[in-house]
């Protein structure tokens, strides 16, 4: 049977429709009807199409990794190599035909971090020699001239000037740098992470979503699942505010540290009975690199089956 025929039996099955399979795995139904037809132009490409294939597999049961194998075999174009594909080294190993390197692609890359780094360099070098020689060599000459105490009267009315405490600065924006989806173990493949990046997207009709489950803790499967955001650099979080699905019922834990491990990440703020736009404000929390946003139970959809939604994150803090 082809990919399509193979779903769509599958789907059969598992007793589900199009409609409850759309809104189990937020891709319009319109796209799984194409799909189970082996059409995949609604896709929008290779990495989607196979993100959707896999995506719909696990919501009817049925095994993506020979899907995904078969829709490398057969339907993708073997010369595209695409950006958002580089960065899937959390994704499951999998058989791929061997494909001809790009060699123009690659040269031009080089060059484009090339010119960058080149850019990079003109922009920032001359101000900072301009003002680091003559001001730092003139400044000790002209400090022990204004400040070399007068003699008699004069000296009695001097007075040094007062010390200004420097100004505590406002919690800025803060954006993340990635966003993968975190298993409980922290090296397992989280929940759907070809939707991870829907979390910080700040498009609320689309969002990433936890697999669906038999119970509000995962069918006793697992502990928790979550997403990671990793800055780039340790900073300090003062508030957080997650926009989660409509319907309340999730818990969730709001951790940070600088290793990407699940022990390592400790709690700084929690949420129970969550829905809705869930603020958290840690008390006290060290600059981590690492920002974890752990599910531990979770809410009910309108399958009869518990999933929990992210459609945005906000961060503030230095």
């Amino acid at each position: 049977m082809t990919i399509g025929e193979t779903l769509a039996k599958a789907r059969r099955d598992a007793g589900l429709t199009v409609t409850q399979v759309s809104e189990r795995t937020c891709i319009r139904a319109t796209i799984i009807v194409g799909i189970e037809r082996d059409d995949y132009s609604a896709c929008g490409g290779d990495f989607y199409a196979r993100g959707h294939i896999r995506s719909v597999a696990r919501a009817v049961r049925a095994d993506p990794v020979p899907l995904i194998a078969e829709y490398d075999a057969t339907v993708r174009a073997p010369e595209e190599i695409t950006a958002a594909e580089a960065l899937e080294p959390t994704m499951p190993i999998r058989a791929v035909p061997p494909r001809r390197t790009n060699w123009t692609a690659v040269l031009a890359v080089v060059l484009l971090a090339a010119f960058g780094f080149l850019g990079y360099n003109l922009a920032s070098s001359p101000a900072g020699h301009q003002t680091a020689t003559p001001a730092a060599e003139s400044a000790p000459a002209h400090h022990g001239t204004a400040h070399t105490r007068p003699s008699g009267h004069a000296a009695a009315h001097h007075k040094p000037a007062a010390a200004h405490s420097p100004p505590v600065s406002s919690p800025a924006t803060l954006t993340p740098v990635s966003v993968v989806a975190f298993g409980p173990d922290g090296t397992a493949q989280g929940d759907n992470p070809q939707l991870a990046s829907l979390a910080i997207a700040g498009h609320p009709a689309n969002a990433w979503n936890t697999d669906w489950y038999a119970s509000a803790n995962f069918g006793n499967l697992q502990a928790g699942t979550g997403l990671l955001l990793d800055m780039g650099r340790p900073v300090t979080i003062t508030s957080a505010q997650i926009t989660l699905g409509s319907t309340p019922g999730a818990d969730l834990q709001l951790r940070t540290g600088n290793v990407r491990a699940l022990a390592d990440l400790k709690t700084v703020a929690t949420a129970t009975n969550a829905g809705g736009a869930v603020q958290l404000r840690p008390a006290g929390s060290a600059p981590a690199r690492y920002l974890l946003i752990w599910f531990t139970q979770l809410p009910p959809n309108n399958s009869g089956t518990y999933q929990a939604f992210v459609s945005g994150i906000s961060l503030k803090g230095h």
